[in-house]
């Protein structure tokens, strides 16, 4: 039975950042969570003490590869199938950021503006040697993506309903979904219901 030792979100952030380290080359980390769990946000922490090392890092949102209004919406604004398989162009992301950074040593930062439903145009940018790239939004693992490390940022339902907005609260039981359907282990599990007090899962699954 795993059980769960108490971290700091500093202490997360240093765990890794030590793990990337270990590795040479250019590598892509996912850090995987609902958007009440706000990935980015150690995305962006993580990609700064990166930075501090002079490993060069950047942060990849998965909003940035969301797909246009007309398509995520095609069958209503809160259907719960429409959230987990057309609302992120998780086929694009694969293309333009992974097999781009992996076989091209390049990458699209953002491929669709959210806000302005319309292509962000974004300029390609070129991988330095030993670039690391933080993928960072809900629903990233179990889905074929070659991550190097992944880490997995857990809610409950009760804690997803207590910090998901009312007007997104629809996407909750597509979010629980996915996570009771990915079989997949993620490098780093942790559980992030109370993200003051995070804690780190320890058996011998959680590891890729």
């Amino acid at each position: 039975m795993p059980h769960f030792d108490p971290i700091t979100r500093d202490g997360l952030v240093e765990l890794i950042t030590n793990r990337v380290l270990e590795l040479d080359g250019r590598m892509l980390t996912a850090v995987d969570g609902a958007d009440a769990a706000e990935p980015v946000a150690i995305a962006d922490r993580v990609a700064g003490a990166l930075r501090d090392t002079g490993r060069a890092a950047e942060v990849v949102a998965l909003h940035d590869y969301i797909r246009p209004a007309s398509l995520r919406m095609e069958f209503g604004r809160t259907d719960e199938m429409s959230y987990r398989t057309a609302w992120f162009d998780y086929a694009a992301l694969d293309r333009e950021v992974i097999r781009a950074l992996r076989h091209d040593a390049r990458w699209l930062p953002a491929l669709w503006d959210e806000d302005r439903d319309r292509s962000a145009r974004s300029p390609i940018r070129t991988a330095a040697p030993g670039t690391v790239l933080l993928v960072a939004g809900p629903m990233l693992l179990g889905r074929g993506l070659d991550f190097d490390l992944t880490v997995h940022l857990d809610m409950s339902e009760p804690a997803l309903h207590r910090r998901t907005p009312p007007d997104d609260q629809w996407t909750i039981p597509a979010l629980l979904r996915h996570d009771r359907d990915n079989s997949s282990a993620p490098t780093f599990f942790i559980r992030w219901d109370h993200p003051d007090r995070p804690a780190l899962r320890i058996d011998d699954t959680a590891r890729r």
